[in-house]
């Protein structure tokens, strides 16, 4: 249980910590945020907790065939912003049209014969 909560406060404070550093700067911030913290964290704790090479190589090779689809968020969402949504609506619209891409992707994937 102590190591769960060790995952869970560490990944919590690097979100926590985008966040505050987007207050003083939006740079810093998406500096911060587009590292790859998460799958970065991910793939630790996935190899600590299982000490399975392959598994940590899977997710890794998954995670780079998932972030071209990720990026239309980050397209959609200030676009929305400019076209006068509000935030919620516009940060709904954006995720579900990721999720939409997600779809789009993997099917197109599949089709070449990648399976994630």
């Amino acid at each position: 249980m102590l190591y769960f909560s060790l995952k869970v406060a560490i990944t919590s404070l690097l979100i926590v910590g985008v966040s505050e550093a987007a207050k003083r700067s939006s740079l810093l911030a998406a500096v911060l945020a587009s590292l790859p913290l998460t799958s970065l964290l991910a793939l630790i704790w996935l190899y600590h907790d299982t000490s399975d090479l392959k598994a940590a190589a899977a997710l890794s090779t998954s995670i780079f065939w998932m972030v071209l689809p990720s990026l239309l968020f980050f397209v959609a969402f200030p676009f929305l912003i400019k076209c006068g949504w509000r935030f919620y609506p516009a940060l709904l619209a954006a995720a579900l049209l990721m999720v939409g891409a997600y779809w789009v992707y993997v099917q197109i994937l599949k089709r070449f014969g990648i399976t994630l």
